[in-house]
């Protein structure tokens, strides 16, 4: 049983958009933040990344950088140095809508060379809401330590010059690449944090939980019960609700209802299929039951979600930086 391949499966990639910098020591970059994730990876000199509260994290050739929800952050060629705002790069060299094109630029005083390579990718509603949500703001896969990290420092540099050759289907193969890189990333944060991890990913360090979770992910239409997931889980009800929320910090059933809406979210997102089929997945007798508990969830109801997610999505890619 496999339940983070279960759960990772569930991400998927909306697009991708890329950006190469050649930077030149000394130099300092400032990103105000971005929506989606932001993956980066560079070869030739190290370079430091610091994110707001943080000390600064030297990161070495090949080594990947995950933010997961895009937070803002300083690049540097060494501690210290001052900052340009990347809003002020991309005014000067974008071309086109910022969510789109890929971005290319050289920055920075002339010595040792970091070729910087940066993806940001928009993944769907599920992977933001129960996913990134229990991740540290700052994941870094070091190369020393992975020998998985050079390849992905590899498909990384592929996806970049994909984007940037423009050939056919471009647009389709940046976000499976991308796709590639998020779970490879979160396959190797994510096993070596489930004693230490918070929410479900805790929760799979135990056996009897993992199973309970799994059948969540596989059924969550079902009409679960916490007996019946006790049963699956072969513990006792009392035995096995204690001990779920211990491990994954809420009860049986709320993560099955966090799980219904989060999976809603998605579908709403993707505009396939009608409020009354949703709720149907969602394990709800009708669409009007769906929408409260929808709105208990997220706090409006599902086409104001819709409204607000758009709007949030224009506003941070208006005011974005790479």
């Amino acid at each position: 049983m496999d339940v983070l391949s279960e759960i990772l499966s569930i991400c998927r990639s909306e697009r991708a958009v890329t950006a190469r910098f050649a930077l030149t020591a000394p130099w300092g970059l400032r990103s105000a933040g971005v929506s989606g994730a932001m993956i980066r990876m560079g070869r030739g000199a190290p370079y430091w990344i610091a994110l707001p509260g943080m000390a600064p994290v030297q990161v070495e050739p090949d080594d990947l950088v995950m933010l997961p929800l895009g937070a803002p952050h300083v690049l540097l060629s060494s501690p210290g140095q001052p900052t340009t705002p990347f809003a002020d790069l991309i005014a000067r060299h974008a071309l086109g809508p910022l969510d789109e094109n890929p971005l290319v630029f050289a920055h920075g005083d002339g010595g040792a060379l970091t070729d910087m390579f940066s993806a940001q990718v928009w993944f769907s509603a599920y992977c933001r809401h129960s996913v990134f949500t229990i991740l540290p703001p700052l994941i870094h896969i070091r190369a020393q330590q992975l020998p998985l990290a050079s390849g992905l420092a590899d498909t990384m540099e592929a996806l970049t010059k994909e984007t940037l050759d423009r050939r056919p289907g471009w647009r389709l193969s940046a976000g499976r690449m991308g796709e590639l890189l998020l779970v490879n990333i979160l396959r190797e944060h994510l096993a070596t944090a489930t004693t230490s991890g918070t929410g479900w990913l805790r929760g799979l360090s135990d056996p009897g939980v993992a199973r309970a979770i799994s059948c969540v992910h596989r059924a969550p239409g079902q009409a679960w019960t916490v007996q019946t997931l006790a049963s699956e889980a072969a513990m006792s009800r009392s035995a096995f609700s204690e001990r779920f929320k211990a491990l994954v910090g809420t009860t049986p059933i709320l993560y099955l209802t966090q799980h219904r809406m989060a999976l809603a979210a998605q579908q709403l997102e993707a505009a396939t299929r009608s409020l009354q089929q949703i709720a149907e997945d969602a394990g709800y007798e009708s669409d009007k039951v769906f929408a409260r508990a929808f709105r208990r969830w997220a706090g409006v109801t599902p086409t104001a979600y819709l409204r607000r997610e758009a709007s949030r999505r224009k506003s941070l890619i208006e005011g974005q930086a790479l």
